[in-house]
């Protein structure tokens, strides 16, 4: 690759939120197939729901929506930030109850206070790393079918609740090399991926490929420019994932 070519690659995986709104020439666009989209109405409420992925420090005690303390600094963030300026006419309302540590047992449990009580139209979804990372460490027993049968299950409800609802479910992803990833996570955690596209699938969601996006950036950028560990992203991989998220919004 010519020095021009990555400087022009950075220049694009760095720029605002914003931007890759309205100029959709970003990673996701040439890392899927998926054609689906999601038109935004006026007064749409949008919920991040995940891990700590999504959780990104967000306050446990102001959690209002539209505001930096209740909605993290991570890719949650960003896209927020992107949708309400493009959208301001639109009066968006946008949530992030991502928590971290958790595992689709845990967010099951809090899904009527977390997700059902806010009543969104739109809903983003990213958990499994935690379902799969806490197994190999011995912490939690859990198994891939009771990850695909849990989030399955929590899909069906949040359908039956909410007919209209516009589902976005994130896929799971772990970047080997850095920190707490190793050749141990692989091909096994392949297995949740695979999991959580069938679950979009399923219930008609867009699926979000987040692997694909960090795969191809990390030809570019050392693994770890973009996530922390392995496993949580850096400003750089958070910029990355929102970028690839805004790709869902049509306009």
């Amino acid at each position: 690759m010519t020095n021009n070519n990555r400087r022009g690659f950075l220049k694009t995986v760095s720029m605002a939120g914003l931007f890759a709104v309205s100029n959709p020439q970003n990673l996701l666009a040439s890392s899927s197939n998926n054609t689906k989209r999601i038109s935004l109405s006026t007064n749409d409420v949008i919920l991040f729901q995940g891990d700590s992925i999504t959780d990104a420090g967000r306050s446990r005690t102001n959690t209002e929506c539209n505001s930096s303390v209740g909605l993290g600094s991570g890719y949650a963030y960003l896209t927020a930030c992107a949708l309400l300026c493009k959208y301001a006419d639109e009066k968006l309302t946008l949530f992030n109850r991502g928590k971290g540590g958790d595992k689709i047992v845990q967010l099951t449990d809090r899904w009527d206070a977390d997700t059902v009580s806010l009543k969104p139209t739109i809903l983003s979804v990213l958990v499994g790393v935690n379902d799969f990372w806490h197994m190999l460490m011995g912490t939690y027993t859990g198994t891939i079918d009771s990850y695909s049968d849990g989030f399955s299950k929590l899909m069906q409800k949040t359908r039956a609740e909410f007919p209209d609802i516009k589902l976005i479910i994130g896929e799971p992803f772990a970047i080997k090399g850095v920190k707490v990833v190793d050749e141990k996570w692989y091909p096994e955690f392949d297995k949740y991926r695979k999991a959580a596209r069938q679950v979009a699938d399923e219930y008609n969601a867009v699926f979000v490929p987040y692997q694909s996006v960090f795969d191809k950036a990390i030809k570019i950028a050392p693994a770890n420019h973009w996530t922390k560990d392995g496993v949580h992203p850096t400003i750089a991989g958070n910029q990355l994932m929102a970028n690839a998220l805004l790709e869902v919004f049509k306009g």
